[in-house]
């Protein structure tokens, strides 16, 4: 049994690297505006876009960096890696501003979330 809950873990390991290298190599999305982040941008005035937003996905790393990757596969920046690494892999809700000029979301809270 106990067994069963190793293979069970190292495969869910195993998947979450797995992701993270295919979001790091060859992802033409990182380093670029995602379609999501433009859109979210377009439906605020300029006056709006400073105030918090609520975003929720999966945290997984980038080289040194952490990105948010929501559920329709897009890609946000975030600010603070420090607080972000402890949820790597790991499902989140986070509210920060997103910044359309730095293509940055500023992370204000991070709290994981269920799957």
């Amino acid at each position: 049994m106990q067994s069963r809950k190793r293979e069970v873990a190292d495969l869910s390991i195993l998947g979450a690297l797995i992701l993270a290298l295919a979001l790091t190599w060859g992802n033409p999305f990182v380093g670029t505006k995602s379609a999501s982040a433009q859109d979210h941008a377009q439906q605020q005035p300029d006056h709006e876009q400073a105030k918090a937003a609520t975003f929720t996905g999966v945290i997984v790393k980038n080289g040194d960096n952490y990105i948010l990757r929501d559920s329709s596969g897009a890609l946000y920046k975030l600010d603070d890696p420090e607080r972000a690494k402890h949820f790597e892999g790991k499902p989140v809700k986070i509210t920060g501003e997103l910044d359309q000029q730095a293509d940055r979301l500023h992370v204000e809270s991070i709290e994981g979330t269920e799957a």
